[in-house]
């Protein structure tokens, strides 16, 4: 029996258990997609709070979308528009939507460790959605689940999956070669220098450019999208240069095709930059299929986490 937590926050809190748990729980949630009916009453009266200082398409309309088909209310704070911008802190707003008795706060920060914080000063379930260059433990999962279907199982021993692009500054990179270690895959490496950390997990191979990895025979390539928001300076010449080197570029798609790899991308996509547009028609891209396991992934954490909220019967 896989007991609850209250938050998530990390994928190295969780155990390999309560990672398959996780995975397998979100099974069913794929099935009840193709119904006529999409919803079940699972969270019926609870109430979902969305907290989010950075923006965000895909994570916030995905958790937005998981809660309602768990009958959950849902309470989007507009941060822009909210007291925030007057300088109120991130306690202070907790403090102040404590009243609403929110059930969960899903929250998204720049800053690492602001949703640890909020979790030790509220009873409310929290999770992170993000923060900083940190963490983001749903984006694992939701991958982890679409390679569940891929490999049909949560066992990856033996499974070669190499991630491309700015690892320094990617929260989905350190979540997602975390589940991906947990479950049993070797991993490895590939960017520019100035943007692959010297300090790596142990055994998580660094390889020089794709002819290399490529030898290295991957089953997966995890693109990484280039977060030219976060860096304070360039860490490579031009984004048509990065592309050259390091891109899935129309003549790696060939190699690509012919070894059979899978591709993965997080989103949002920058063309021309980690891929070229043949790429999303490739017949085993898998960017639309972590969308869609977005959203039961994100189901399953909703289900399995339990408030600690006082009971005011």
């Amino acid at each position: 029996m896989i007991e609850p937590r209250k938050d998530l926050l990390q994928i190295a809190d969780l155990s390999r258990e309560e990672v398959e748990h996780l995975l397998g729980a979100a099974q069913p949630f794929k099935e009840l997609f193709k119904r006529s009916v999409k919803k079940v009453p699972t969270l019926q009266g609870k109430t979902v709070l969305s907290l989010f200082y950075e923006p965000s398409t895909r994570t916030s309309s995905s958790f937005e979308v998981a809660a309602k088909r768990l009958s959950a209310d849902v309470t989007n704070l507009a941060v822009a528009t909210s007291s925030v911008v007057k300088g109120e802190s991130v306690l202070d707003t907790v403090d102040t939507l404590q009243a609403m008795r929110a059930d969960y706060i899903i929250i998204r920060h720049k800053q690492a460790g602001i949703p640890n914080l909020v979790a030790r000063h509220t009873g409310a379930a929290v999770i992170n959605a993000g923060d900083g260059f940190h963490a983001h433990p749903t984006q694992a999962l939701l991958d982890a689940s679409t390679l569940h279907d891929v490999f049909g199982g949560s066992d990856f021993s033996g499974k070669r999956i190499l991630i491309v692009g700015d690892i320094l500054h990617s929260r989905v990179a350190r979540s997602t070669s975390c589940i991906l270690a947990k479950l049993g895959a070797d991993v490895g490496v590939l960017g520019p220098g100035t943007l692959v950390p010297e300090h790596r997990p142990e055994g998580m191979r660094k390889f020089s450019d794709f002819e290399q990895a490529f030898d290295w025979k991957p089953e997966v390539i995890y693109l990484l999208r280039v977060q030219f928001e976060r860096q304070g300076e360039q860490f490579f010449p031009s984004a048509g240069e990065y592309h050259s080197v390091y891109g899935l570029t129309d003549e790696r798609l060939d190699r690509v095709r012919d070894q059979g790899v899978w591709v993965m991308h997080p989103g949002p996509v920058n063309r021309g930059v980690e891929l070229a547009d043949s790429v999303m028609s490739y017949e085993r891209c898998l960017i639309n299929q972590q969308v869609e396991n977005g959203i039961a992934a994100r189901m399953a954490v909703l289900y399995w986490l339990k408030p600690q909220l006082e009971s005011t019967a």
